[in-house]
């Protein structure tokens, strides 16, 4: 294999395809040969986003007019619905190229539950099962063969990572989910919405997508194949709060099988003794945002609760990196057969 992987970003003037450059550049194994943006072509990387100034880029083009011939892999970062015609082009015209989704259009297995969440028709059906789900701590073996790889959303990238061990070992009901969910606002994208101006989520906490979040339906369906349980339904109520990056979920559960809180945090312990990037806190310690900013890194841990037979899980990660970018460099590293941690050591921002 070449010293350098080269690379192309769909959808480079995006917030998590900023971060995936931001990573990307110092990745000892990739080459950014080709960023696109259609809103923004012709521009340098530079001109939109000015903390990439300190680096050479090649300049933002249309998709059409990027030469995907000239890439070993591909970064979509483009938002649902816009990501499958693109992506089954490059995939069925050039045969070498690896595809790293970071959108949501090939994350649901079933292409009716794609239109019932997104209300669209899914367009490349025939590539479909060629997608591997990027939970890179549960689905590593299948990534490394992969072509296609879905990278999970943000919510259920923290949720699945603190809940997956307890439902395999039978130590929760998968029927009795309650999750509170709540992420700063680079989630929402850079798109100008009127809901994310400082004045509208500055100072504040608004509950969103309230019982019909779209990724209720990636949550349902991963505990679900765990569960062996087609139609499962959980309670998500995500939360939009006045901060830049961040994200935590506290899942509430109710215990089976005589399981106690402090059963959760052992086996959570054993699942990831070994990850380089999923750690439990110290007994007593709660997740926090602070913990995480900036880096590849997740923080989870139980707590008892006051209600007998139930108990709290909580877990926290950047939005932007273990929650896209970084978790979409972290299943790069896996389909090359590099250290998975290259290029995504970052140590957490703090204060």
């Amino acid at each position: 294999m070449a010293d350098k992987i080269r690379i192309g970003v769909l959808g480079a003037s995006g917030y998590t395809g900023a971060d995936l450059v931001r990573l990307a550049v110092r990745h000892p194994n990739m080459e950014i040969v080709a960023l696109t943006a259609n809103s923004h072509a012709g521009k340098p990387m530079r001109q939109v986003f000015r903390h990439l100034a300190h680096v050479p880029l090649p300049d933002l083009v249309k998709i059409e007019d990027a030469d995907w011939g000239s890439v070993d892999a591909v970064f979509c970062g483009l938002p649902h619905g816009t990501t499958q015609a693109i992506t089954k082009k490059i995939f069925e015209t050039y045969p070498q190229v690896k595809i790293i989704d970071m959108s949501a259009d090939f994350r649901l297995r079933d292409p009716a539950t794609y239109k019932e969440w997104y209300g669209l028709d899914h367009v490349a059906t025939d590539i479909q099962p060629e997608a591997v789900y990027g939970l890179t701590e549960h689905y590593r073996a299948d990534i490394a063969k992969a072509r296609l790889i879905a990278c999970p959303g943000c919510y259920p990238t923290a949720v699945l990572l603190a809940l997956l061990p307890l439902a395999g070992a039978g130590q929760i009901d998968f029927t009795d989910l309650v999750i509170d969910a709540k992420s700063g606002v680079s989630g929402a994208g850079r798109s100008l919405k009127e809901n994310v101006l400082f004045c509208e989520a500055g100072e504040g906490m608004s509950p969103y997508a309230v019982g019909k979040h779209r990724h209720m339906a990636e949550i349902e369906q991963e505990i679900g194949k765990v569960g062996g349980i087609q139609d499962l339904r959980v309670n998500f109520t995500p939360h939009l709060i006045p901060m830049s990056r961040g994200e935590l979920c506290t899942s509430y559960v109710k215990l089976v099988g005589g399981a106690t809180a402090a059963d959760l945090r052992n086996t959570l312990v054993e699942a990831y003794a070994d990850e380089p990037f999923v750690t439990v806190a110290d007994e007593g310690v709660l997740p926090q945002t602070q913990m995480v900013r900036g880096s590849n890194y997740v923080v989870v841990n139980v707590v008892p609760d006051r209600i007998p037979g139930r108990a709290i899980v909580i877990s926290t990660l950047d939005n932007l990196v273990k929650g896209s970018a970084g978790q979409a460099i972290q299943n790069f590293n896996v389909a090359y057969g590099l250290t998975e941690t290259t290029g995504i050591e970052q140590l957490p921002l703090f204060p």
